[in-house]
């Protein structure tokens, strides 16, 4: 993708400042544009050609992925989360704005799933890391509430032995004090910090308040135009 398909002229990144004002509207206006599902796939020869980027969004179950990724479109039931956490097998996609291409990877780390994490990742999530070339991040949500535990690390190893780029989120930051909120990130920002496939930058966000949606949004811009 170029980078005048999604930025504006004059628009440039700046790590002095997180996001500047234009990036954020950049990101509204383009979030606030069509969205569509396009498929769940089971299997890596049934999913869209990689003609497009792609930002992925892993987590545990229960963790918001749907909320999140609902509120970062505007719409309440585009993606919907399972009755029964941990079931979820399918890769899902949706289309945005036909430029790229949002996908929810299955819930992991739920007490009724039989397999383990490196099991799970040993098959649809992990050849989906490594054999998407259009790929340009994952966004792995963590519960504010509870910071990174011990299947989330495990995740984390994953993506960094299949050298995929990601980047922490935290979800339902409105559930806990300001202050424990800047504790949270700062402690994950430790955390990673020595990780090899970790961006290092966490975001806080709540898909209820709409809190850090905006500077999401404008990450994503961000990774898809290749800035």
């Amino acid at each position: 993708m170029s980078d005048e398909t999604i930025i504006p002229e004059g628009v440039a990144p700046s790590d002095d400042v997180l996001f500047s004002e234009e990036e954020l509207e950049t990101g509204r206006v383009f979030f606030a544009q069509p969205v569509s599902f396009m498929m769940g796939a089971v299997r890596m020869d049934t999913m869209p050609a990689p003609d497009l980027p792609e930002v992925a969004f892993a987590g545990r179950s229960n963790v918001g992925k749907s909320s999140l990724i609902n509120g970062l479109v505007g719409q309440k039931y585009l993606a919907r989360a399972s009755n029964e956490p941990g079931r979820t097998r399918e890769i899902n996609f949706f289309l945005l704005a036909e430029k790229i291409r949002l996908v929810d990877l299955p819930g992991y780390g739920f007490a009724r799933v039989s397999r383990s994490i490196a099991d799970k990742f040993q098959d649809l999530g992990r050849a989906y890391l490594r054999g998407r070339a259009n790929l340009k991040r994952v966004y792995v949500l963590i519960d504010a509430r509870h910071g990174l535990k011990k299947v989330d690390l495990e995740a984390l190893d994953a993506l960094d032995v299949a050298a995929v780029s990601y980047q922490i989120v935290l979800t339902k930051a409105d559930k806990i004090k300001p202050h424990e909120v800047d504790k949270v990130v700062a402690d994950t920002i430790k955390a990673i910090a020595k990780r090899p496939a970790a961006f290092p930058r966490v975001l806080a966000t709540s898909s209820e308040k709409g809190l850090g949606l905006p500077e999401l949004r404008a990450e994503i811009i961000r990774v898809c135009s290749d800035l």
